[in-house]
């Protein structure tokens, strides 16, 4: 059976299942389009030129009321977890009349993390979904009925991103409807600077206001808060950063007292939703004990909502939820114009001249295969260097234009995660944080300590295992700073062009793409590799 499903919402994308195989996901923010983009036209043609013959049944997933013009189709909404809320009806594509399929957004997110998880048909388990909107646990049977144990906070993801947008400001808190997508990961990153665990009178009224149980806590409603310290005072101020740790550990204690108390011991737990990008709670969920494993999707933000409906999609027309799928299945990188050579050195890279230009200091854009899906970086758009000093953190953060708070993660050899990192299973999508083991790892290495690491084998990534390896015979470590190789406020790049203006704008010493450097001529950095390898 050939299913295409897309998501109609932001992060949109296009998903194609096979025979119960992951073909593509193709996302709206990828090729340098901002991020959080719906889908368009574009990205249409790009679906479409992936497919070899009409699929047998499309989908689309559910998402507000109103978004399709009246009359023109019957769609699900975006809540509903009961597969008898499902529509099905006929379509007209390509000249061949296919099955139309549409569920709710908020059983995309379930049908997501079951479908790509191990666990086989027929496992009982719970699943968490946090997201921006939704905060609850399900129960989810051998026959993947789906039974919600309850709704336990509503929008803690928009609650959790709203804390950043009271200290902020530049954010116009007065007429804001909804808090700004990228905060949840700011905040997350600065609770790890907290050194205080008790809040004041004034920081417990704070969380009691967005605690609130209410329909929807809007931005605007923070002007309540306006007299109390946190308000607008900078998100780097220390004391907000001290309460940023407090209020994250608050929304997950929450969340972690209402499973001790409701939850049967023992059984696998799925976390999806925006917030299953949090590292540090996912690590929590691991460590509580409560349940026999944790699987977290490198898509539980709405970026795999498409694959979830076209998973629900299998589930009816065949009976079986489970799909095969690999983390490298979005498009290939476009090679639309030649670089320049007055302004660019062309090598015939090997792994060892990589891995030397690395441990020389040089920082370089990395393009292998097609694009990761889900929007952690994960050594195929990716930008590399040596793990070993602060400052290579803080360059990285200049040439990614972001604040100097935020945290490079390490990508590292799965054989070395429990040396360096005290990591003693696979971590392939960087979705948990560890404890470095060692100081001598300070680009990798977040204020308390914690890194959170992608592991690395022959089987998960070739070209990066290999470049991984000769870098460890280079200088011991197999270890590198791994960010994502992105204009900012956009996805991923994917096309010749962008990369060599990302690389003049933003000043990396060079890239590699499949195998060929091209070196920045006016590169400082390259100039003195140069010299010394003369």
């Amino acid at each position: 059976m050939k299913i295409l499903s897309y998501n109609p919402g932001h992060d949109g994308a296009f998903a194609y299942i096979e025979n119960g195989r992951l073909v593509f996901s193709i996302e709206s923010e990828k090729n340098s389009k901002y991020r959080h983009s719906s889908l368009t036209i574009p990205d249409t043609f790009d679906a479409l030129a992936e497919l070899s013959d009409v699929p047998d049944v499309l989908c689309k997933g559910g998402w507000w009321p109103g978004d399709s013009p009246h009359g023109v189709e019957t769609v699900a909404e975006y809540r509903g977890s009961d597969h008898g809320e499902v529509i099905v009806s006929k379509k007209q594509l390509l000249g061949k009349t296919i099955d139309f399929f549409s569920s709710s957004h908020e059983r995309s997110h379930l049908l997501c993390a079951f479908g790509m998880s191990s666990l086989p048909q027929g496992t009982p388990c719970y699943a968490l979904l946090w997201e921006g909107i939704i905060g609850a646990f399900y129960e989810i049977d051998p026959e993947l009925n789906v039974t919600k144990v309850a709704d336990v906070m509503p929008e803690p993801g928009h609650r959790y991103a709203m804390l950043y947008a009271l200290a902020d400001p530049t954010f116009d808190k007065s007429t804001a409807e909804f808090s700004r997508l990228s905060d949840a990961g700011k905040l997350m990153a600065l609770a790890s600077f907290s050194k205080r665990s008790q809040p004041t009178a004034e920081e417990e009224a704070i969380m009691s206001f967005l605690f609130q149980d209410c329909e929807h806590l809007k931005p605007r409603d923070c002007e309540a808060l306006k007299e109390f310290r946190h308000y607008n005072v900078g998100v780097e101020d220390p004391e907000f950063c001290n309460f940023a740790g407090i209020f994250s550990n608050r929304l997950f204690d929450h969340f972690h007292q209402f499973a001790e108390l409701n939850l049967k011991r023992g059984m696998p737990l799925l976390i999806v939703g925006g917030c299953g990008l949090n590292c540090d709670w996912n690590t929590k969920w691991k460590d509580s004990g409560l349940f026999s494993d944790v699987f977290v999707p490198p898509v539980a933000n709405d970026s795999g909502s498409a694959i979830g409906t076209a998973i629900d999609a299998q589930f009816h027309f065949t009976g079986d939820p489970k799909i095969k799928w690999d983390v490298y299945s979005g498009l290939q990188f476009l090679f639309d114009e030649p670089v320049d050579s007055s302004l660019f050195d062309e090598w015939e890279a090997s792994n060892a001249i990589v891995a030397a230009m690395l441990a020389g200091d040089l920082i370089l854009g990395w393009v292998s295969g097609r694009y990761e899906i889900g929007p952690r970086a994960l050594g195929n758009r990716s930008i590399l260097a040596a793990p070993f000093n602060a400052s290579t953190r803080e360059r990285l953060n200049i040439i990614k234009q972001r604040e100097q708070f935020r945290p490079i993660a390490p990508v590292c050899l799965e054989v070395e995660a429990k040396k360096w990192f005290g990591c003693s299973q696979p971590s392939p999508f960087m979705l948990y944080t560890y404890q470095a083991t060692t100081d001598v790892l300070a680009a990798v290495t977040h204020i308390n300590g914690t890194a959170r690491i992608q592991t690395v084998s022959t089987v998960s990534n070739l070209p990066l295992f290999e470049l991984l390896t000769a870098f460890k015979e280079k200088t011991g470590y197999g270890v590198l700073c791994n960010t994502s190789l992105n204009f900012k406020s956009k996805g991923f790049i994917n096309t010749m062009s962008d990369m060599s203006a990302y690389t003049l704008q933003h000043e990396l010493d060079g890239f590699v793409v499949e195998g060929r450097a091209y070196m920045l001529k006016s590169s400082v950095a390259y100039q003195n590799y140069l010299h010394s390898h003369r």
